[in-house]
């Protein structure tokens, strides 16, 4: 209720003496007190009653109502009853404050005001939960009638609030996608995949340069316990500053995008099958008309849910293989979180599990696009956001082949994929991605070399130089490796150096010295180079 229905028909017969402008606030209770300071008991919404037994002078007045307005109070109601009428100091510090101010007449109790405000506001509530529900029924029947976009819509429509679901790589799910655009979803997924790692309890806060924004887990299916790839709702504004009914509401939905993530998860279970038995073809090198009916059965089912290609199932151009693995991450979150990233472009691909890594065999892309970016170019940006969710031991390494113009060419798709995943696996970064251009490559033979083998060959070459750096705060190293990005050119490296080249040729022949090699013949030039790579 609001503080004018106190004066409506019906409601006891009180007078309104200040502040006739404030009398759209809304009460939430009452509080009767004849204390000089009830600051302490306030909370915010009330209306408060009071025999004004706390008044022995002008200054009283200004002093009790200040206290009333710092405390959250909406409305005084002064009973006239022990001291007779409103004094005017009473009616002036009102004023001041803009506290609506209500005279209570001697024949009207106090319960009989606060039994009105009671029933009042309990009705308010009835109404307010009735609704709720009412709402609730309207979202669940969007929900199965039009999936999340008629709930979306129906929200943004009704209650001018604004939501997406994204996929952690901040693909839309749902949601008006022309309205947010991917650098902003870019930095939401970002904050939300964050605020995971850092186990804070939603919802998570993100501000943008459009605004506040409210973000809300919607959990993949417990099987593999990836928050990784979890779908995030995004709500336009800070749900923390909500009223409690709206933000019920919010809970709400991402409880509906959770119960769609679920049901969706379920519709792949067939598809993953799918998956894994086509990966059990390829590593067996199994005959490729038999991987090719794996292949129709996959783009059949496709086509049965998202309508028919343009192309017939077998007929796809090529296909792509990419092969991907996990660090410090549980099983199965790269599988669940690939076909995140690869589902906002294909629905077509098989996603298949190894354990704490993933295959994925997808369609090609064509046209003009496909040609400007390379397919690995493409993935990495894809994934970049997921930098924001794995902590200090959490990686991913992915590998993509080149296409397969047919099925019999799948296998060595696959083992391609899986030398370029070791090139990116050689490579620092939380999520790192090759493609098969790069496997041409020194980076791909020393990848393959054990690490123990590794690791002697980088100290035979290196360690006495970098010791006497550490002793003699010498610069070897970098004079080294500049002098080799200059291909011995001994002008242009004091250039980059900033040094007198015989001051360079002092450098290199220490080098020398410490290693017995001669730098000027190219294969101690490659050894030195390869090292210095391996570092």
């Amino acid at each position: 209720m609001r503080v004018r229905d106190l004066l409506a028909p019906g409601a006891p017969r009180l007078r309104l003496l200040a502040a006739e402008e404030e009398l759209d606030r809304q009460v939430g209770g009452v509080m009767t007190t004849d204390l000089q300071d009830p600051g302490r008991y306030l909370h915010g919404g009330e209306l408060v009653l009071t025999g004004m037994l706390w008044r022995t002078g002008p200054a009283d007045s200004e002093r009790f109502v200040r206290t009333l307005a710092a405390g959250g109070a909406v409305a005084l109601a002064a009973g006239e009853a022990e001291v007779g009428p409103v004094p005017e100091d009473l009616v002036e510090a009102c004023r001041r404050h803009r506290m609506p101010l209500l005279a209570v007449p001697d024949d009207i109790a106090f319960g009989t005001v606060t039994e009105f405000i009671g029933r009042q506001v309990s009705a308010d509530r009835a109404a307010d939960l009735a609704a709720l529900v009412d709402r609730h029924r309207l979202l669940v029947s969007a929900a199965g009638g039009g999936g999340l976009d008629a709930v979306l819509d129906l929200l943004g429509g009704d209650l001018d609030l604004d939501c997406w679901v994204l996929t952690p790589t901040g693909a839309v799910i749902a949601g008006p996608a022309d309205r947010l655009g991917a650098e902003d979803r870019d930095q939401l997924v970002r904050a939300h995949l964050a605020a995971q790692r850092q186990r804070r309890r939603p919802p998570h806060r993100a501000r943008l340069a459009g605004g506040a924004y409210s973000l809300l887990p919607a959990p993949a299916s417990a099987e593999h316990e990836a928050p990784l790839a979890d779908w995030v709702l995004a709500v336009a504004g800070d749900v923390t500053e909500w009223t409690a009914k709206r933000q019920q509401l919010a809970e709400n939905l991402a409880r509906l995008v959770a119960a769609e993530r679920h049901r969706r998860d379920e519709g792949r279970r067939l598809r993953r099958r799918l998956a894994d038995e086509l990966l059990a073809l390829l590593r067996r090198d199994a005959d490729p008309a038999e991987i090719g009916r794996a292949l129709y059965a996959s783009s059949a089912m496709a086509a049965r849910y998202e309508g028919p290609d343009p192309k017939s199932p077998a007929q796809e151009a090529s296909w792509l293989v990419v092969s991907a693995e996990g660090t410090g991450l549980p099983e199965g979150a790269v599988r669940a979180v690939l076909e995140e990233a690869v589902g906002g472009t294909t629905d077509r691909a098989l996603v298949a599990g190894t354990g704490a890594g993933a295959v994925v065999v997808m369609p090609a892309p064509d046209g003009p696009q496909s040609a400007k970016t390379p397919a690995a170019e493409a993935l990495r940006a894809l994934l970049a956001p997921l930098e924001a969710g794995l902590g200090s031991e959490g990686r991913i390494t992915v590998g993509v082949s080149a296409p397969a113009a047919e099925s019999g060419g799948l296998r060595g798709a696959l083992e391609e994929a899986r030398h370029a995943r070791r090139i990116a696996a050689a490579r620092i970064g939380r999520v790192c991605v090759a493609g098969p251009e790069e496997l041409a490559s020194h980076v791909l033979l020393l990848a393959a070399v054990p690490d123990e083998v590794r690791r002697a060959f980088r100290g035979r070459l290196l360690d006495k130089v970098i010791a006497y750096d550490l002793e003699h705060q010498a610069d070897l190293v970098r004079t080294l490796e500049a002098f080799l990005r200059s291909d011995g050119s001994w002008t242009r490296c004091a250039a980059q150096l900033h040094v007198h080249v015989n001051t360079l040729r002092y450098r290199i022949g220490r080098i020398e010295e410490l290693t017995g090699r001669d730098l000027s013949r190219l294969e101690d030039r490659v050894d030195f180079y390869l090292a210095l790579e391996l570092a």
